[in-house]
């Protein structure tokens, strides 16, 4: 059996999350340098960053995908996962977090905690994920290491700790003080030698009040949360060094506080201290609580320790299409080991797979590796039904671990091939995409039969048709989804009378209809109630409906159907734009037919000239799909977002609360929710979030409808 060539105590599973332009790749880029891993500096804003790969990353100057990596300090092996701080790639950072044992919280020195920030923490917070934070970019003009970290502890709510004090900031910015060793390092060089020379020091006479007052209270909360260091600290007994790194780590582990660090990544200041912290501070994968899940035969829940004794588990967090080895899936290893050809078991989808080649990551650049171990994230080459969420484990004791929730794409656009060669390729580059991204969904629509894609926003479905266009050779136009509209009647109409007579040489068609028309819908006086199989109301109303009402067998019995059939037809082509026609009562009250002449076909084309001909006559109205949403945002933004809504259309209705935000319906119709997503974050600062889910269909204001139906027939 193949060993592991590193202790599972001196791994670090971590992740670097925050706001988008708080500097996570910048700090990750650095990381990466002191720790060998890199041989120079790739710098983001000239597109050079290592863990930002793919073109649109470096284009754009921000992290798209989570790329992961390993690097080691101080003997201890640290696999970094480098997530994106933007708000339509959250799911990066869900399916990053369900996977870590730890994370580094980095956040913007001016800016404190941002709303991104926010959103990331919760992410931690549902997946009990121990963090340090990270107060980068202090040489920034307007820093302030204070401000950020009250931010920390009130828009967080969480329980921040000074481990670190800034020396001077801004552009005075030249070190920090360690409040557990009580020095201070200073970084003198002028930047060449990226951070690589620096001097600890005394702490400067200036700083060494507010450095003790500090310290004072780092060991006091330290001690709240360890028994043995509050007897010793009600005692008055000195609390030595190591006492104290051993106090700050529990209950970092246990997720009672939070370490704070300071530094600026760009500047190349404090990034080796925020090493030196993961390796401290966070937890190795025996730290953690076992993996819980339940026996796939029987139900039970059992857990799973991190040993190598263990039976193999492991859960597949992400799939990634590479052009040089195929689908590549990564994993992370809860359990046991797997080696390079092996058979495992999906249970997630009761099916066998093939370990092909096991890989170990650094950004887009690969080696393989015979086997890996519990506490390991490494990819794997060959498992062909494998989707982000399932568990993957050995075939004797299979187990299903906790699999991920994802959120419902947000925006939906149509998408079309520019050529008929693009269209084979476009359907298989869609269905690459949808296995790496779970946000990101493509369905046909049946009415109108566009496919149309969604996504978490409006940058995602860019960056998606970009993909399309570099990666799969796929060029593809994109627009606005069609919106379903319909059409209906506006007023009953009574016994309108249709005959269809045509010549020929040999036998004609003849057929005599008389049909009256009354609208079911909102549009009707008594609207018609839709019943279930056991004629019990469904609380939905309209629907078509046809009578026959003949009497004393003026029409056939074997004809009325067809007249029927031939006023479905005419109601699916429409009336005044073309839309199907919805919510109509056909009643067949009268007619005539010739003993020759007459046939089904001719009926059926008589119901439909008379439907059409009476419906011309009864008034068109063009009906639009109404959606029910629902906005969460916090009360400051309420106005704000009221005042939207109201502005497309739309009409508000109760409001409630639910913990510290507002929660607002209302019925909104389709046609104006198209950007909406984008619209909201940018009134909000990205703060709320909204649903929709299709409502009933209304009837379009008339200003509106002309419009609409010139736009149709090409006025």
């Amino acid at each position: 059996m193949p060993k592991r060539d590193h202790p599972l105590k001196l791994t670090r599973n971590i992740g670097i999350m925050a706001h988008i332009d708080a500097g996570k790749t910048t700090t990750t880029e650095r990381i990466l340098y002191y720790t060998g891993r890199s041989y120079k500096v790739g710098e983001v804003h000239e597109g050079a960053a290592v863990m930002d790969w793919m073109p649109q990353e470096q284009e754009r100057g921000i992290t798209i995908t989570s790329a992961a990596t390993t690097c080691h300090w101080d003997g201890h092996l640290i696999n970094i996962i480098d997530t994106p701080g933007h708000v339509d790639f959250t799911v990066e950072v869900e399916r990053s977090l369900r996977i870590l044992d730890g994370a580094v919280a980095v956040f913007d020195a001016v800016s404190g905690v941002e709303p991104q920030s926010e959103t990331v923490w919760r992410q931690a917070d549902r997946y009990g994920v121990p963090r340090i934070c990270f107060i980068n970019k202090m040489d920034r003009v307007g820093a302030n290491f204070y401000s950020a970290f009250d931010s920390i502890r009130e828009r967080l709510d969480a329980n921040p700790v000074a481990v670190q004090l800034p020396v001077g900031e801004e552009s005075g910015f030249v070190g920090v003080i360690d409040l557990v060793d009580m020095t201070a390092r200073i970084w003198e060089g002028t930047g060449d030698d990226y951070g690589k020379v620096f001097h600890d020091k005394e702490i400067p006479d200036e700083l060494r009040d507010v450095a003790e007052s500090r310290r004072a209270q780092l060991v006091e909360r330290v001690s709240e949360n360890d028994e043995r260091l509050f007897e010793k600290y009600v005692g008055d007994e000195e609390i030595t060094r190591d006492e104290l790194v051993e106090g700050i780590r529990s209950a970092t582990v246990e997720g009672l506080i939070t370490p704070v660090f300071c530094g600026s990544a760009f500047k190349n200041k404090g990034v080796q201290m925020l090493l030196d912290g993961v390796t401290r501070y966070l937890p190795s994968p025996e730290d953690v609580p076992p993996v819980e899940g339940v026996d796939a035969k029987t139900g039970e829940p059992i857990e799973r320790k991190a040993t190598v004794d263990e039976p193999f588990s492991a859960l597949a967090f992400k799939i990634m299409s590479d052009p040089y080895v195929g689908k590549l899936t990564y994993f992370r290893i809860y359990s046991g080991v797997v080696e390079q050809g092996e058979a495992v078991l999906n249970t997630t989808k009761d099916r066998k797979e093939r370990v092909g080649r096991i890989l170990q990551m650094h950004a887009n650049h690969r080696e393989d590796r015979p086997a890996a171990f519990c506490g390991d994230i490494v990819a794997a080459v060959g498992l062909k039904h494998t989707a982000t969420g399932d568990t993957l484990c050995s075939q004797d004791s299979p187990v299903l671990l906790e699999a991920m929730d994802f959120e419902k794409p947000v925006i939906h656009i149509a998408i079309e091939p520019k050529t008929k060669a693009d269209q084979q390729k476009l359907g298989t580059a869609l269905q690459k995409l949808t296995e790496e991204d779970p946000t990101f969904t493509v369905r046909t629509d049946e009415e109108t039969g566009q496919t149309i894609i969604g996504g978490m926003g409006e940058l995602h479905l860019e960056v998606i048709v970009d993909r399309l266009l570099r990666e799969f050779k796929v060029d593809a136009n994109v627009g606005r989804p069609q919106v379903a509209y319909r059409e209906t009647i506006k007023k009953p109409i009574h016994d309108h009378v249709l005959r269809f007579k045509r010549q020929t040489g040999g036998s004609g068609q003849f057929a005599e209809v008389e049909i009256s028309l009354e609208p079911t819908g909102r549009l009707a006086d008594e609207p018609r109630q839709i019943l279930d199989e056991n004629e019990q109301p469904t609380g939905e109303i309209g629907g078509y409906e046809f009578s026959d009402d003949v009497r004393g067998g003026a029409i056939p019995r074997e004809f009325i159907p067809s007249v029927d059939e031939g006023i479905r037809e005419a109601m699916e082509g429409g009336i005044l734009a073309g839309y199907p026609v919805v919510d109509v009562r056909a009643r067949l009250t009268d007619g005539s037919y010739h003993e020759v002449d007459s046939s089904e076909m001719a009926f059926k084309i008589a119901g439909s000239m008379a439907f059409k001909e009476a419906a011309g006559k009864a008034g068109m109205a063009l009906l639009e799909p109404v959606m029910e949403v629902e906005v969460v945002t916090p009360e400051d933004y309420m106005g704000d977002v009221i005042g939207d809504l109201t502005s497309r259309r739309g009409r508000v209705g109760e409001m409630s609360e639910r913990g510290a935000s507002k929660v607002i319906h209302a019925t909104v119709p389709l046609a104006e929710m198209f950007g909406y997503a984008t619209d909201l974050r940018s009134k909000t600062q990205g703060r709320a979030t909204y649903t929709m889910q299709f409502s009933s269909y209304e009837q379009v204001p008339s200003s509106l409808a002309q419009e609409i139906v010139a736009k149709v027939r090409g006025e």
